[in-house]
């Protein structure tokens, strides 16, 4: 169970700070020195509005990372860049991101980059908060491969990445990491058209190598590339499978679904910690307090304070700072709120 209740909590991404998101597209421009130091700034950056919030769970704001798992393709060798598939011109949607060609066998001998991002912010937070650390699963990794004569499909592909993954949950236990998500979206996107209990024996073989020796916890949504969904949003086709994820704490989205079924976090409470979308991050309306507290109270007809916690819908990377920054403290002042009415 977890040591706070009704916590509050993020599932991993900030967005970059203007001057970061100019100097991606000019890295060129810059020496090692350079970008180590920039990464740093925007670390210190993102752990400063976190703690100015008043969160009881930061990240690093995933700042070394240039759009969630796109990043960690960078580490694994077997791969080569792809664009002939993605569409140039039009809105913003999930068909206009890279994807990649395999070209070898899928190996990471690096490992995936997430326990130097853990480190360097064990180096830089301060004490008090809990850290976390975030990467995805196999199986949302894989949505941006193509298969290929060794590799014959999605499934194939994510059971090649799937050690590559355990890996490196395994090492960020070994570097103290006490709290990791492990991010499988595309999972909760095709519940409704694939087969749930797959996923499922896909996500425990995953995490049992670390299961008891840290927080674990996953993350469902619907999608947020660029502020826009794409699957089908309904918690109904994930039930009753997702019941037997090995986690200690499952995050689904709410706010921007208006709390439809929010009944059925009853179902998931029972089995684990749950983890509500309580900030819509897709809406530039800034939620009040007031709008926060009456939330968590909703929440809390179907979960116990002791296992509700509070966070944004997704990452906020697809979010404006300065509305991200507003929406975290009035989280975390509404959450308050509430633990004193119960007395917490």
């Amino acid at each position: 169970m977890q040591p706070i209740p009704i916590r509050t909590n993020v599932v991993g991404s900030y967005p970059f700070p203007g001057w970061l998101e100019f100097a991606t597209h000019h890295l060129e421009k810059f020496g090692p020195v350079d970008i180590e130091e920039m990464i740093e700034d925007a670390v210190v950056a993102a752990v400063h509005d976190q703690v100015t919030a008043g969160l009881d769970v930061i990240t690093d704001g995933e700042q070394t990372r240039l759009d969630f798992n796109l990043s960690f393709y960078g580490y694994l060798q077997g791969i080569e860049p792809n664009e002939s598939e993605t569409r140039k011109f039009g809105p913003a949607a999930h068909d206009q991101r890279g994807k990649h060609s395999i070209v070898a066998p899928l190996t990471a001998p690096k490992g995936l980059g997430a326990v130097s991002e853990f480190l360097r912010l064990k180096k830089l937070a301060p004490a008090g908060p809990t850290l976390k650390a975030s990467i995805p699963g196999p199986y949302t990794l894989s949505g941006r491969m193509l298969p290929n004569a060794q590799y014959a499909d999605r499934y194939a592909i994510t059971e090649a990445l799937l050690p590559i993954v355990s890996k490196e949950l395994e090492d960020l236990v070994a570097a103290g990491c006490t709290e990791i998500t492990v991010d499988e979206p595309s999972m909760s996107c095709y519940a409704y058209k694939e087969d749930t209990k797959r996923f499922v024996d896909i996500f425990n073989r995953t995490v049992k190598s670390v299961q008891g020796k840290c927080r674990l916890s996953t993350h469902m949504c619907f999608g947020n590339f660029k502020g826009r969904p794409v699957g089908y949003r309904s918690i109904k086709p994930m039930v009753p499978d997702f019941l037997d994820l090995s986690v200690d704490e499952i995050h689904i989205e709410m706010a921007n679904r208006e709390f439809a079924e929010i009944e059925l976090l009853a179902f998931f409470a029972e089995k684990m910690d749950v983890a509500v979308g309580i900030i819509d991050v897709k809406n530039y309306y800034i939620e009040t307090v007031a709008d926060v507290a009456d939330r968590i109270r909703r929440c809390l007809r179907y979960v116990p304070a002791e296992k509700l916690a509070v966070a944004p819908d997704c990452g906020l990377s697809q979010t404006a700072r300065w509305a991200s920054r507003q929406k975290l403290a009035n989280m975390v002042k509404g959450a308050k709120l509430v633990r004193e009415e119960l007395g917490k």
